[in-house]
């Protein structure tokens, strides 16, 4: 495996070998194996891509570069930024997920509810699985939001903030833009979950399509759309953007307390700004638009 693409393969069949596995489950009562996500999309970026010291700025001094996370990491190990790789996946929810979803107007569907707990619990096996599949090859590998440093920080713009954003590590890596409700727009659509490695290896990184972070919402690229803002059940979306703090309490105690006693576990959720909207599934375009 020394060619370049020969590790793409190789990672890229890592990382759709465990999603096809049992551990991809929505563990719903009467059916326990229904997986909790369709088939992953990939998406590389270089450790010394301009875009992560530019987050420094753009979310926060305390958000990491490659390197710093690296260099903490496995710090009796020589490497510099152009040595390192981030690997990022897309898991995009599954058509019956959106479809439940699609047609809640205040609470989640059961099936969304259930990607948010389990099967974000499975994106973290996928993740600590993929570093050490890496690390077991020697390739040193560390998987941020596993990393014990890793931690949630305060924002004064953006309110809530951390030392590592897999969102932008998947924008850094060809894998989307950002729409109105902060969601991702990736061409699977904004009804997803993002994952994402730091390895000290050699991949070629995935083209941008694109050089503005709002390019694939079409209410800041075309002014038209905003449909997410009418599938918010508590006004936390206008065209002024995100209220994260409302957003916040609504999924925290409100779909909380509902999950626990419609569903019977402890989970919470929303969602609804990523289904019944035109970017659901795809990034979208002016004829998507009703």
């Amino acid at each position: 495996m020394n060619a370049t693409n020969d590790l793409e393969s190789w990672v890229s069949s890592v990382v759709r070998t465990y999603c096809a596995s049992a551990e991809n489950a929505l563990q719903l009562p009467l059916q326990p194996d229904e997986p909790a996500w369709a088939e992953p999309l990939l998406g590389f970026s270089r450790g010394d891509d301009p875009l992560y010291e530019q987050y420094k700025t753009v979310v926060g001094p305390f958000h990491w570069t490659p390197i710093e996370l690296f260099q903490m990491t496995f710090p009796a190990v020589e490497a510099r930024p152009e040595d390192l790789t981030v690997i990022c996946w897309i898991l995009p929810q599954t058509a019956a997920t959106k479809a439940d979803n699609r047609q809640e107007t205040l609470y989640p569907a059961e099936r969304w509810a259930r990607s948010r707990i389990f099967g974000e619990e499975f994106n973290s096996k996928l993740r600590q699985h993929i570093a050490d599949t890496l690390n077991e090859a020697g390739y040193e590998a560390i998987a941020p939001m596993r990393s014990p440093h890793w931690g949630s920080r305060d924002s004064k713009e953006y309110i809530y903030a951390s030392t590592w954003s897999e969102r932008h590590a998947a924008y850094a890596s060809g894998l989307g833009t950002f729409g109105l409700c902060d969601g991702l727009i990736t061409p699977l659509g904004k009804a997803m979950r993002v994952g994402s490695v730091v390895a000290r290896i050699q991949i070629p990184p995935t083209p941008r399509p694109y050089d503005d972070h709002h390019a694939y919402c079409l209410f800041y690229s075309q002014g038209i759309c905003g449909e997410c803002i009418d599938r918010c059940p508590v006004n936390a979306l206008s065209a002024q953007g995100h209220d994260k703090k409302r957003c916040r309490k609504h999924l925290n105690p409100t779909t909380s307390t509902y999950v626990k006693e419609n569903f019977r576990f402890d989970g919470y959720g929303c969602g609804l700004c990523q289904t019944g909207v035109p970017c659901e599934s795809k990034i979208p375009t002016a004829e998507d638009v009703r």
